[in-house]
């Protein structure tokens, strides 16, 4: 079977272990970042199969409907807004979904806190172009860690948080508050309490219709002038443009992300890369050797079972009981 797997910019999908999962399959690797419906459509018109690296590709129904010979989309992690799954469905399109873990997510997220604190960076660079200490940063005990959405990797952030003598507050669903009040922390009803308290929010929630632009410029109003603002998420949690609009107005006084509502970002491109009190990183959450080869280990699974017509881990198995025989 053609199997198409795009979006490869780091040239890493042929060095995994697992990679030889795909033995017996015709696999064709893409190493650069497209968004034209043109290219993509002729790119994919061959393909059985698309494996999809998280959300670096849209799948449309524009998209959808120019390729005919599709019949599977596996996913590493799990279906997110990128793709439109109803109209895969429509399609007849299967969409397999994998596992998404919390590690390689977390550690990102703590070294951006403890960076941020330290400024680290800016240190290095003034040492390295010959200056000896030239500023003066922050220790996190004593400080209280708000995190936004107490799931696995919020979880994981808490017990860090706690490892190093802080405070944790939590906001999120009730489900969420009542978690972290039985692992032994505070929860908050009002969001307004916690941003207003919270020494370094953590924003740890899905995107969703529900949670896009969920951070509002009122919300980061009420931040300390000396508070830090971390986001490994989503870019669109926060309103367009109002964590640069903060930053100028000095509410939060730092920001550390990892996320950018248009991917991969240049420079030139935004202008949060060239701010003085934002600490960016290239979205790499996830981008990690052992998380690699488990996001893409399941999607090749996913693979090699559709294909030998023992289809799992279905997102739409409405597609495989109308086909009932997905790989003719």
């Amino acid at each position: 079977m053609k199997v198409i797997i795009p979006d490869d910019y780091q040239h890493a999908i042929r060095s995994l272990d697992c990679f030889s999962k795909l033995d017996g399959h015709d696999v064709e690797v893409f190493h650069d970042s497209v968004d034209d419906i043109d290219t993509l459509a002729e790119r994919f018109a061959n393909a059985d199969a698309l494996v999809l690296t998280r959300e670096r590709t849209r799948i449309d129904d524009a998209l959808l409907a120019r390729l005919p010979n599709l019949k599977l989309i596996s996913q590493t992690g799990k279906v997110s807004a990128h793709l439109d799954l109803a109209a895969c469905t429509r399609h007849g399109v299967a969409v397999a979904e994998g596992r998404g873990s919390p590690i390689a997510p977390a550690e990102l997220a703590w070294w951006l806190i403890m960076t941020a604190r330290r400024q680290l960076l800016p240190a290095v660079g003034a040492f390295r172009d010959g200056a000896w200490q030239i500023n003066v940063g922050q220790r996190l005990a004593g400080q209280t860690l708000g995190i936004w959405g107490y799931g696995k990797i919020g979880q994981r952030l808490a017990r860090y948080a706690a490892a190093f003598d802080m405070t944790v507050l939590v906001c999120g669903s009730d489900t969420s508050r009542q978690q972290a009040i039985t692992d032994g922390h505070t929860a908050t009803e009002s969001r307004e309490t916690f941003f207003e308290q919270a020494d370094i929010v953590s924003l740890n929630l899905r995107l969703s219709e529900r949670t896009r632009h969920l951070v509002t410029p009122d919300d980061l109003a009420r931040m300390k002038p000396d508070s830090l603002l971390v986001n490994i998420s989503r870019a669109e949690l926060i309103a367009p443009g109002a964590l640069l609009k903060a930053l100028d107005a000095g509410r939060p006084g730092q920001a550390a992300v990892d996320v950018y509502e248009q991917e991969p970002v240049l420079q030139s491109d935004n202008p949060l890369l060239k701010h003085p009190r934002a600490l960016c990183t290239p979205h790499l959450g996830y981008v990690e050797k052992e998380g690699y080869e488990l996001y893409f280990g399941d999607a090749f699974d996913n693979v090699t079972a559709f294909f030998n017509n023992v289809p799992q881990n279905i997102a739409n198995p409405d597609v495989i009981e109308v086909t009932k025989d997905p790989v003719t």
